[in-house]
């Protein structure tokens, strides 16, 4: 003994020396080393259970379990089973002894332990494990340990990590279903005489404001005035040992749910007592005993309170998440609703004392719940909320006893009293998923489509008018400034305009539901905001220096800030409804939409008139931008309904065509003065964007002849006007170019002008490339540093407006496909030219393989096939080995984005069907298998390897009979198309290839390239071809599952196994034959019997969804047994 005292001794003088802060990282990992030798050892448990009985030394107690710990799940097997019965029987024991004492994390890790027993052992050898923690939970003194291990067992046994055999989780599962009924039984009695013993102690209290609140809807939610009676209990004080011990049994009976299937062992009586625990959350009197009590240990006590009501929305969330419904649970599931529908009326219920929203703010403290997270009440209650909508609402809706629309007032309430944005961001998401049901509800039953929005209309409506009062700083002035409108989150928005993208979801949503209604609720508030600012030009006065808004009084600007902000927001909104005034409905609410067009029309000629971007004001840093936003979204709403302008010219463009003519003629207008390099660029792309809409969407005839537009023509040819930064540039000669190019609506052919429009655009193409073209007589002669720079930036500002007119056209009809390569067939001629003088220039390349990818994938059929085998000879005869080393190895991700696009540009060419680029194929492939896939094929770096793999698919995918050439009349003759293989050497450079792709880390590329596989036999039965099936089937089919016996690749589960059944399934016979039992054998870490045990349990299963479980099954045991023998003690003699 005297020995375990020393060495308890020295462990605990190296635990404090390990935790001390002066002990070296050199230290502690010599400390480490000498534990886990320590720990190895056989016997060194025995040591452990004598310092776990002697020591108060938290460190060493840690240890200590750890090494129990790692002895029960990794090396149990080898342990003889005399040491097996003293372990089972000490550990019990020693928790016994001193689970009040022992800190709790380390009573919960004891707990744990001896759980990892019951996990191996029971029923087997452990047979009174589970017993044993029945007896703790029913036994007064130990209810709340037996309810720890409880909660462990169904943590650790429920759903076992992968240290166990498929057969082994599966009994497990079983043993503990078995259980379910008793444990809840148990769980509802603690639960239940908790609650009654304490209530009938509550002395009955005085009448108050809530003792009315059985009303109306209660009633007839509840449908029994018993019921609401229960309900109105009082809810009882609990003393500190209740409290534990209901909110162990809560989150006992939360995690149970997460895993048992709904059914009648959860009662009508457990249902109902969670609920009463729900009220622990919502009823501020308790948290407000605290306050009164005064005392700080009292207002723990309110946290704990509110703690017990959101564990209790815990357990009502895990059994709403359940899709799946058993016909006889459904009734439960009503009652539940019911149950909580009466808790939001109780949060929701306004009285004298409180506001809804003070209430909610109270009920929204997070409360720390043991060893989670903290959490709200009301989170935990708009989870339930969304469930219910999302999940259920379906469901319940057909119960003619469930009043839906009153739930809706309900939820209204609760949407709009929300104490945090967050909080509210989560309400508009659930009338999202509403109005989403309401939608598609709807459409599905159109006959009865006006009853349906009946019932609905009112709640819509009122949803909709507070929704954007929420968005008015007219209304919400004070929650709107606290949005912040600078910083980005991950989706690129800040979180203001977050916040009015989500209303205006909404909105957009209703919209579409009840559009007379929207639109009469959403006009008038804009036309307001509009008087504001059109009555601004009133208090417009010229000053030496320019225009100045004579509005100075600080009260006045901040008035004027709000309106503009407003008038901002308001036309985003309908901006957003464009959509719904075309199609279908276009003539039912032409009206409206006119009404629209003409006063946007009017606001977008009237900024750009009296400049109000450009005027001086009281409050520059405010006002200004102010101005400058509402012109832009002016601008920006107007875009919006290009759609529908162009509809109204198909309509008119034969009679009276003056309205539609004038309303395109004014805003141009609006737009041509602020094409400019003076105007800020918020307004100048907005233009830009409103014009090339214009120029696309609706295309009238008469655009080219309006002198607005001649005018931004000569704008933009005039070498000697400065130029407009880069983006705008880009639209406005995306504009101007589909002015001439795209046919105009409403035409036929024979009055398209071609021939006119076609010189103009050569003219406008001329004159934006002329400082580009003369590059080519000097690109091949050396250029100095400044002078380099001066070309770079030619090419770069052509190349960029050049790609986008290619872009923009190349869906269009043939003619304008023409006219376009006409124009800028020299351009092109001149970028081949000068692509070997930039070769070295990865940035250049970089732009001129982006604009030839461009002009490949829209103009290869007008550049005729000289000039395109000229350009991909050129481009092969440049990109040597030697250059494609450069650029993939030492010049970071420009170089690997300029081979990217060359071999993009290749997949262009592999895909083209007919002969034409047939040529090309053997140097394609030998480029790609024999100077790239070498440089790449090491390299554990991404770049590349998936446009290389796009482009190896693309070449099998469209040349597949350059590889098997079988004839139709071979077949016929044979019976069997027997077939004849071509460049079998390229083909199995290139399987090979994708065979060592799945061995690399990179997930993303496994994923890829096992859809190409999967697609070329669906497509072309690839892994029923001769080679394949002969030569590389199995290897393919060997790689996929020592993969998933890896799991390197676990996130790909699924598509894995479809694959693997995929391929085997071509010859099930050689793989249940020969395949499997040589997979077997070949398996390192496992002795023969665990083989043949592997090899029974493969059941000659042909169907996926059973072959499937199989493999996972063989993955899963085969981990297993390897995972036991590494175990096993050095020595040890297996039978």
């Amino acid at each position: 003994m005297a020995s375990e005292e020393a060495s308890l001794r020295a462990l605990e003088s190296l635990m404090t020396e390990f935790f001390h802060n002066c002990t070296t990282n050199e230290r502690k990992r010599e400390i480490e080393e000498l534990l886990n030798n320590f720990a190895q050892q056989i016997g060194a448990w025995r040591f452990c259970l004598y310092f776990l009985s002697s020591t108060r030394n938290d460190y060493v107690m840690m240890y200590s379990l750890t090494v129990f710990e790692n002895l029960i799940n990794k090396m149990w097997l080898g342990v003889p089973s005399q040491d097996k019965m003293e372990i089972r029987s000490c550990l019990p024991k020693l928790l016994l002894a001193h689970h009040k004492t022992l800190p709790y994390f380390i009573r919960n890790k004891l707990c744990k332990v001896i759980v990892d027993i019951g996990r191996q052992d029971w029923p087997m050898f452990y047979h009174d494990f589970f017993t044993n923690i029945l007896q703790l939970i029913q036994s007064p003194v130990t209810t709340p340990l037996g309810l720890i291990m409880l909660k462990t067992t169904s943590e650790e046994l429920a759903c076992p990590r992968e240290d166990l055999s498929v057969a082994r989780k599966e009994e497990l599962r079983k043993l503990l279903l078995d259980q379910v009924q008793t444990v809840l039984g148990l769980l509802t009695g603690i639960l239940e005489s908790i609650w009654d013993k304490h209530s009938v102690t509550a002395a009955t209290p005085p009448p108050s404001p809530t003792s009315g609140e059985s009303g109306d809807l209660l009633s007839s939610l509840l449908q029994s005035p018993s019921a609401a009676k229960l309900l109105n209990q009082p809810i009882p004080i609990l003393d500190t040992e209740s409290e534990y011990i209901c909110s162990l049994a809560l989150e006992c009976l939360a995690h149970l749910f997460s895993w048992i299937p709904l059914s009648t062992s959860i009662t009508p009586s457990l249902l109902t007592t969670i609920f009463h625990f729900a009220r622990f959350g919502c009823d501020t009197r308790v948290r407000k005993m605290s306050s009164v009590n005064g005392s700080s240990q009292n207002s723990v006590l309110g946290q704990e309170r509110g703690r017990l009501g959101v564990l209790a929305m815990s357990c009502i969330n895990e059994l709403m998440s359940k899709n799946c419904v058993p016909m006889e649970f459904e009734e439960y599931l009503l009652r539940m609703f019911q149950q909580t529908f009466y808790l939001l009326q109780k949060i929701t219920k306004e009285n004298n004392a409180h506001t809804v929203k003070s209430r909610l703010e109270e009920l929204d403290e997070r409360v720390l719940c043991w060893g989670r997270q903290a959490e709200s009440y009301i989170e935990k209650f708009t989870d339930f909320l969304r469930l219910f909508v999302s999940v259920h609402l379906r469901r319940i809706e057909s119960y003619s006893q469930f009043p839906v629309v009153e739930f809706l007032a309900l939820l209204f309430k609760y949407t709009f009293h929300q104490p945090t944005h967050e909080g509210y961001f989560s309400c508009l998401d659930i009338w999202t998923l509403f109005l989403d049901y309401l939608t598609s509800k709807i459409k599905s039953r159109l006959a009865d489509k006006e009853a349906v929005l009946n019932r609905y209309e009112d709640a819509l409506v009122l949803l909709l008018t507070e929704v954007l009062n929420r968005i008015q700083f007219r209304y919400n002035q004070a929650q709107l400034e606290e949005l912040d409108d600078e910083t980005l989150d991950d989706d690129q928005q800040t979180e203001w305009q977050r916040y009015l993208r989500q209303s205006l979801e909404v909105v957009a949503k209703v919209m579409e539901l009840l559009p007379t209604h929207a639109f009469s609720t959403l006009f008038p508030v804009l036309q307001d905001n509009l008087e504001v600012y059109l009555g601004l030009q009133q208090f417009v006065v010229t000053s030496g220096t320019g225009h100045r808004l004579n509005i100075t009084a600080e009260n006045d600007c901040r008035r004027l800030h709000c309106s503009l902000r407003d008038l901002s927001s308001l036309l985003q909104a309908v901006g957003r409804l464009a959509e719904y005034f075309i199609g279908d409905v276009f003539a039912a609410r032409f009206n409206d939409a006119l009404t629209v067009v003409e006063r946007l029309v009017k606001v977008t000629l009237y900024g750009s008139q009296i400049k109000l971007y450009n005027i001086e004001t009281a409050v520059p840093s405010v006002l200004k931008p102010d101005l400058i936003d509402v012109h832009a979204q002016s601008l920006a709403a107007l875009q919006a309904y290009a759609h529908w302008l162009a509809q109204f010219y198909s309509e008119v463009h034969r009679q009276n065509p003056e309205q539609f003519i004038s309303l395109v003629s004014t805003a141009l207008e609006a737009i041509t003065p602020l094409i400019s390099s003076k105007v800020q660029e918020k307004l100048l792309l907005s233009a830009c964007h409103l014009l090339v809409s214009l120029a696309t969407t609706v295309r009238p005839v008469f655009l080219i002849s309006i002198p607005a537009v001649q005018k931004v023509f000569n704008r933009i040819t005039d070498t000697s006007a400065q130029r407009l930064p880069d983006k705008a540039q880009v639209l406005v000669c995306r504009a101007l170019s589909n002015v001439l190019l795209l046919p105009w609506p409403n035409l036929p052919e024979s009055e398209q002008q071609w021939a006119v429009r076609s010189t103009n655009h050569a003219s406008l193409i001329s004159a934006l490339t002329r400082e580009y073209r003369q590059l080519k007589s000097n690109a091949i002669l050396p250029q100095r540093k400044v002078q380099l720079e001066d070309t770079k930036v030619i090419i770069h500002q052509t190349l960029s407006v050049l790609e986008d007119i290619v872009e923009s056209i190349s869906g269009e009809s043939t003619k304008s496909r023409q006219i376009c390569y006409q124009s800028l067939q020299e351009s092109v001629q001149v970028s081949l030219a000068l692509f070997p003088a930039f070769i070295h220039q990865s940035d250049v390349t970089d732009e001129m393989l982006s604009f030839f990818l461009t002009l490949f994938q829209g103009l290869r059929v007008q550049m005729g096939v000289p000039f395109t085998e000229q350009i991909i000879q050129t481009f092969l005869n440049m990109f040597t080995r030697e250059q494609l080393a450069e650029s993939i190895l030492h010049e970071g991700s420009t170089g690997c984005r300029v081979v990217e696009k060359f071999l993009k540009i290749l997949q262009v060419v592999v895909q083209e069907p007919g002969q034409v680029f047939k040529p090309f194929l053997p140097s394609v492939i030998s480029l790609c298998m024999e100077q790239v896939y070498p440089i790449i094929a090491e390299r554990s770096s991404p770049d590349v390897k998936a446009e290389l793999f796009e482009l190896l698919f693309r070449v099998l995918h469209h040349n597949w009979r350059y590889f098997f050439k079988s004839s139709v009349l071979a077949s016929v003759q044979r019976g069997v198309a027997e077939e004849q293989m071509e460049n079998e050497a390229q083909f199995s450079a290139i399987m090979q290839a994708f065979g060592q792709s799945f061995l690399q880390p990179d997930i993303h590329l496994f994923k890829q390239n096992l859809f190409y596989l999967e697609t070329l036999n669906t497509k072309q039965k690839l892994y029923h071809k001769k080679i394949f099936r002969t030569t590389m089937l199995f290897q393919f089919v060997n790689v996929l599952l020592q993969v998933l016996v890896h799991k390197s690749h676990d996130l790909l589960q699924e598509e894995i196994g479809i694959a693997t059944y995929n391929m085997a399934s071509v010859d099930f016979d050689g793989f249940y034959s020969a395949f499997l039992p040589e997979f077997l054998a070949s398996c390192d870490g496992v002795d023969s019997n665990q083989k043949n045990v592997l090899g029974r349990n493969f059941k000659m299963d042909r169907d996926l969804p059973s072959f499937t479980q199989n493999v996972h099954r063989l993955v899963n045991d085969l981990r297993y047994y390897r995972l036991c023998n590494d175990s096993l003690p050095p020595g040890t003699v297996k039978l």
